[in-house]
């Protein structure tokens, strides 16, 4: 029997899940279809949440293996992979199960199955099932990128959904691609023992960042043991019983050559998952990367068809997504929904963890942008020396002429909690000076935040 909803969200990651939860908090009818019979997505199974979980539990272990000792604490530490993996698959599924709670405390109906759009406002379950609805939101998500010559098995070359569940420590691990998960992932495996080499395309790592603050973070990895094989591309890739041959040469050419490795973790990016979802028939209208085309108000070009999150174009990062489903839905219901992408913050959360919102100093000079920067070290930061854990920065780029905030990149302690507080600030327009002259409680890590906006002024204190 066909089902009638105002909703039909497809995907039940970050994106569907929270929209279709905030669509009934406005009184709508709504469905969300998800084949992978589990909430949550990429994010909370095979992403965020878990890659999360083991960065915790490998930090602890590196902790008291090799730092305890400072802080007058002696401990015999030995590792318990297996349970290290449950505690992880624990949370995951807590996660999960909360959220289908959640969806029952909202009468949203969870439908299991791969959803696809099969006429104006009508959705089938795994090509049989019909519903309609007045309104689709597609939440589809993304896929790991492949690599050209190389073959993913999950066991010796994985996906990053591989590097969470590998069964032993690897001896050497190679990383294809110097971005956030393949670094996070690194720092995973090299905590727990593993040599880790890093192997990226381009001249740098995490392209995107704040060129000094990555320059500055490459050598904080290079200090914890990463090697970096920069302009570095991969060209293939083979398997025996003993590991890994990966087949690399310069970007720019030069003389091919091999790295032996027990396992290839390919971490190149990721791509819109759009198939089987009946785009074309829908009219749906993609762009050059596949993804699916929107509006400012993320319509597609399909009537009362929204997307949101990895399938449209923008940072691939569960909170945009979030925020894009939270948008589309109020839309739907008459509000003003909307997004600031210049207020987006991005985090990596290795140790120490780098975050960051708005304009790099490279996008505000290519914006021709008169700006100033302030900076201030956690190593003049007194709780950051008291707790031990003084690598790194705080930078702040502000316009020259009227003291706004541009963007704030932090690379040290808690950078991912620290760096909200520049996030309120540039939502409501703040200047440097407003950041400044806010009290900031002592001793915290917050304080390097004030002085770096000092900085901006020339009259950082205490440095």
């Amino acid at each position: 029997m066909e089902q009638n909803f105002d909703l039909i969200v497809i995907g039940g990651g970050p994106a569907g899940y929270v929209g279709a939860i905030r669509a009934a908090q406005l009184g709508m009818k709504v469905a969300c279809v998800e084949k992978r019979g589990a909430l949550g997505g990429t994010c909370l199974n095979i992403g965020c949440i878990p890659s999360k979980a083991l960065l915790n539990s490998s930090h602890k272990y590196d902790e008291a293996k090799h730092h305890f000792a400072a802080f007058g604490i002696k401990a015999s530490v030995e590792l318990d992979l297996p349970a290290m993996l449950k505690q992880k698959d624990d949370v995951v599924s807590g996660l999960t199960k909360g959220i289908e709670g959640l969806f029952k405390k909202n009468k949203v109906t969870y439908l299991v199955g791969a959803g696809a759009i099969s006429g104006p406002g009508r959705v089938t379950v795994d090509g049989k099932d019909t519903l309609s609805a007045k309104n689709i939101l597609i939440a589809t998500g993304s896929e790991s990128m492949p690599l050209p010559g190389v073959e993913i098995d999950e066991k010796r070359i994985v996906t990053s959904t591989g590097a969470l569940t590998l069964s032993a420590v690897p001896q050497h691990l190679v990383v294809v691609g110097g971005g956030y998960i393949g670094l996070e992932m690194g720092s995973v495996w090299k905590r727990l023992g593993a040599k880790v080499t890093v192997v990226e395309f381009l001249d740098r790592i995490t392209p995107g960042m704040d060129a000094e603050v990555a320059k500055a973070f490459q050598r904080v990895l290079e200090k914890q043991g990463f090697a970096f094989r920069l302009g570095t591309k991969v060209t293939g890739a083979k398997t025996d019983a003993n590991g890994v041959t990966l087949n690399v040469e310069p970007a720019k050419g030069g003389a091919a050559e091999s790295i032996a490795c027990d396992v290839v973790l390919v971490a190149i990016g990721r791509r819109p998952y759009t198939q089987g979802l009946g785009l074309e028939k829908a009219g749906i209208a993609l762009d050059e990367r596949g993804r699916i085309k929107v509006d400012v108000h993320l319509r597609t070009s399909a009537p009362n068809i929204y997307a949101v999150g990895d399938v449209i174009a923008g940072p691939m990062l569960a909170h945009k997504a979030e925020e894009e489903a939270v948008a589309a839905v109020e839309i739907m219901a008459g509000q003003k929904g909307h997004v600031n992408y210049d207020v987006i913050p991005g985090v990596v959360y290795t140790h120490p963890e780098v975050a960051s919102v708005g304009k790099s100093e490279e996008e505000a000079k290519t914006a021709g942008i008169e700006y100033k920067v302030g900076k201030f070290p956690f190593l003049a930061n007194s709780r950051a020396r008291a707790v031990g854990d003084s690598e790194g920065f705080v930078k702040i780029i502000a316009d020259a002429r009227t003291d706004r905030v541009l963007g704030v990149h932090i690379l040290g302690p808690e950078a991912g909690t620290l760096i909200h507080e520049a996030c309120v600030a540039m939502e409501f327009g703040a200047s440097s000076e407003d950041i400044a002259r806010t009290c900031h409680a002592h001793p915290t890590l917050s304080e390097a935040v004030k002085e770096a906006a000092l900085a901006v002024l020339g009259r950082a204190v205490h440095i």
